[in-house]
């Protein structure tokens, strides 16, 4: 029995890592060859970490680098629409039916609030019978389907 009451060390308990938090623990930690490791604590209210880094720079970027909205109908081609339509003796709701759209849609576009679809376009420029894409001739009458071909014939 007397085996079972001696104390046996196998090893030695490892050295604990300790938080020094002075210059002179730092000093006696050195002086006794202690492994001395340093940590720079890093968080929301130290923000030197970001100093070598491109976190600025592209912080920055993602500012300036704004997306640009689309572009809304040119108001000439609003205005020449509700002109061809007045003339035509039209409603917008009666533009929107023969379209095949909705009455908000030629809303949107006659006020200039919309974002132009070409395909729209086409087909008012078609029932209202006037150009309304491109730069140059926004309002004139279209030229007759085929107009272009009997004139390069002759």
């Amino acid at each position: 029995m007397a085996d079972w009451d001696r104390e046996t060390v196998l090893r030695k308990p490892k050295a604990r890592a300790t938080v020094i938090r002075n210059q002179s623990e730092l000093n006696a930690a050195a002086r006794q060859g202690a492994i001395v490791e340093t940590h720079r604590a890093l968080n929301v209210a130290n923000k030197s970490h970001h100093v070598d880094t491109d976190h600025r720079r592209i912080a920055h970027l993602d500012r300036s680098d704004d997306v640009k909205p689309p572009e809304k109908v040119n108001l000439s081609v609003s205005q020449a629409m509700r002109k061809a339509r007045a003339d035509k003796g039209m409603s917008q709701k009666d533009l929107a039916t023969k379209i095949n759209e909705k009455e908000s849609t030629i809303k949107d576009y006659e006020s200039g609030h919309a974002i132009p679809v070409q395909q729209i376009l086409v087909k008012i420029e078609r029932q209202l019978g006037v150009k309304l894409q491109g730069k140059k001739d926004i309002g004139l009458p279209l030229p007759a389907r085929g107009s272009k071909k009997a004139d390069a014939a002759k």
